[in-house]
């Protein structure tokens, strides 16, 4: 062999040796997570910002349907192979992992500290001393419009609830468009989309719902009763066979351009940017007379944890300190309009719609959904509960009054608020 052919492989040899090392340096984190939809965003923009203020530590984002997320990450984690990262759940499953000792302490995380307790309820523990995951993103009710059918038909938009019900009448009496796009078959709907939509400015949005948690209101109270009593009368405006209506027929009739208000979450925002081929607006859920402080459903959705368990605490650490910066935030919310940041640090909107939903934070009192913390944890569920009987009434198969008394006897054979 000559001496130039030996060089050459003996150099050869070095890099790839060096390569081997480099590689065989780098630690890999595993992110668990719900959000197959956002598989993209994570690969072409979130994974990449990281990964190169970081060098060594690489991001594999590794999503599990929506429908069999918790059953396969609870087999993961008896099984001591769950990803080193864990895409939180607000409140109760994910407190419950903490409390078997499958999610890390985060209070003392470098970057925790730019959320404020309001941000950090739905993954801290119920006395609020600890907090076990980095919230992530919130979603915001509302309503959602067809500007064209708007201008078309001379409306502006309601901020009371006599100036919403002359809109739809209005919209009604015209005839091109159905008024309200929302269906009672698959119930979650007309629970989230309806009473958790409307409710909080009839129950002070915080006031009313820590009330219910302190067992000083009860869901037979007159503002508990009044928003279903409101949700009732929109069973005018749902259009023919609403009974039989799907939550993506509910999307559709609006994307379509054949209903003119859409009773909406904001993560419908990214969908309805792609299908509808008609101007949007958004405003905020009419509040009884004009002059009343607004509420909103401002509802914490997805936060980041650590495994217990990872056997790379140190990379993890770091890569959520960066889940809790504003740079974080900025990519996230910008890349996903509609899953708006929890962060003290306010993110600028580029998507016009989103920016309309986050404005309302700066003029109305933010709250979360009242049946999620500590009210659903036993059974009958009051999350679950609440979606039929919303349906039930909507439906006109319960009264207001009967369908609270359902919701609060229900309440009352397993809950006992703490004196």
């Amino acid at each position: 062999m000559g001496s130039t052919t030996l060089k050459t492989l003996l150099m050869a040899t070095s890099v790839l040796a060096s390569a081997g090392f480099a590689h065989a340096a780098d630690t890999t984190l595993t992110i668990e997570s719900w959000r197959t939809d956002d598989l993209a965003i994570w690969q072409d923009k979130l994974i990449p910002a990281f990964e190169a203020k970081n060098p060594g530590i690489k991001i594999k984002f590794a999503p599990t349907p929506p429908t069999e997320y918790d059953a396969a990450l609870g087999a993961r984690f008896d099984a001591g192979s769950a990803g080193d990262i864990i895409t939180c759940r607000p409140f109760d499953k994910s407190l419950e992992q903490f409390k078997r000792g499958n999610l890390s302490s985060l209070k003392s995380l470098p970057g925790i500290e730019n959320f404020s307790p309001v941000a950090k309820a739905a993954w801290s523990t119920d006395d609020g001393s600890d907090t076990f995951c980095v919230p992530m993103a919130s979603v915001i009710h509302g309503f959602i419009y067809n500007k064209d059918a708007f201008d078309k038909l001379g409306i502006t938009v309601p901020t009371t609830e006599a100036e919403f019900f002359a809109a739809l009448d209005k919209i009604k009496k015209d005839g091109t468009y159905i008024p309200l796009a929302m269906g009672t078959k698959d119930l979650w709907e007309a629970a989230t989309m309806g009473y958790q939509n409307i409710g909080p400015n009839y129950w002070k949005g915080e006031e009313g719902r820590t009330a219910l948690i302190k067992g000083t209101q009860k869901l037979t109270d007159a503002d508990w009763v009044a928003p279903y009593k409101t949700l009732a009368k929109w069973k005018d405006y749902l259009g023919d066979g609403f009974e039989a209506q799907t939550y993506p027929d509910s999307q559709n009739l609006f994307t379509l351009g054949r209903a003119a208000i859409y009773p909406a979450g904001s993560w419908e925002i990214s969908l309805f940017n792609t299908q509808a081929q008609f101007k949007m607006g958004a405003f905020l859920p009419p509040v009884q007379k004009a002059g009343d402080t607004c509420y909103i459903s401002d509802h914490a959705d997805l936060g980041a944890a650590m495994n217990a368990k990872s056997k790379n605490p140190e990379a993890a650490k770091k890569f959520l300190s960066w889940v809790a910066s504003p740079e974080f935030a900025d990519i996230y919310a910008n890349a996903l309009p509609g899953f708006f940041s929890l962060s003290s640090t306010p993110v600028k909107m580029k998507d016009p719609l989103a920016q309309e939903f986050v404005s309302w934070r700066e003029k109305c009192k933010p709250t979360i959904r009242s049946t999620y913390q500590i009210l659903s944890r036993g059974k009958p569920n009051l999350e679950n509960e609440t979606w039929v009987e919303s349906a039930n009434v909507i439906n006109g198969t319960d009264t207001p009054e009967v369908a609270a008394k359902k919701l609060q006897d229900g309440l009352d054979s397993w809950y006992k608020p703490a004196k």
